[in-house]
């Protein structure tokens, strides 16, 4: 019973991804789920009855995710791969700009709520203990020197990606869902 309840909760993630985070968690016990795993299973879909109606709210520019590329060592790894792919992305728009004689006054700011991931694009003393980062690294830090780019830090409560990654207080919780246009799809 545990299994099929907690694989129908994976399929309701596509469209309710507030639950993700919570559903993952009980996944892990599929191979030997005890009564508290139950407990939480049954706390979720109080969630998901007291919430029937919510789900993603699409317009005709709707946001769009997918999956990372390549496995990385550690969380600043990911990140800074993030940020690299980010700013290739943010210098071809800017290039398209320019073609059309569409010039920013300022440089794009990119967020980026790792501390670490942060210092190596604005710091080149760091640049031996990531060689295997070494394109990304000059590409983002050439970037950031040239004033291209601004990357600044955004602090967790403004994170809204949370969601999916951490279990949060039911405020902050609520102002990412919101954020992320999850909510009543009926009205």
């Amino acid at each position: 019973m545990f299994r099929s309840v907690v694989g129908a909760l994976q399929y309701l993630t596509f469209t309710r991804p507030d639950l993700a985070y919570a559903v993952n968690t009980v996944c892990q016990y599929m191979n030997s789920p005890t009564d508290v795993h139950w407990l939480l299973v049954k706390r979720i879909l109080r969630y998901v009855q007291g919430t029937l109606n919510f789900g993603i709210k699409f317009t005709s520019i709707s946001p769009t995710s997918k999956k990372q590329g390549s496995v990385s060592r550690s969380s600043t790894e990911a990140e800074y791969r993030a940020l690299a792919n980010t700013a290739a992305d943010i210098a071809w728009i800017r290039q398209v700009m320019q073609d059309v004689k569409f010039f920013l006054p300022n440089p794009p700011v990119m967020y980026c709520d790792n501390l670490s991931a942060l210092a190596l694009s604005s710091n080149p003393v760091y640049h031996s203990r990531i060689k295997h980062l070494d394109i990304d690294y000059h590409f983002v830090g050439e970037k950031v020197q040239k004033k291209d780019l601004l990357v600044q830090y955004v602090p967790t409560e403004e994170q809204v990606a949370d969601v999916f990654t951490k279990g949060l207080h039911s405020p902050i919780f609520s102002q990412h869902c919101n954020h992320l246009r999850l909510g009543n799809v009926t009205g």
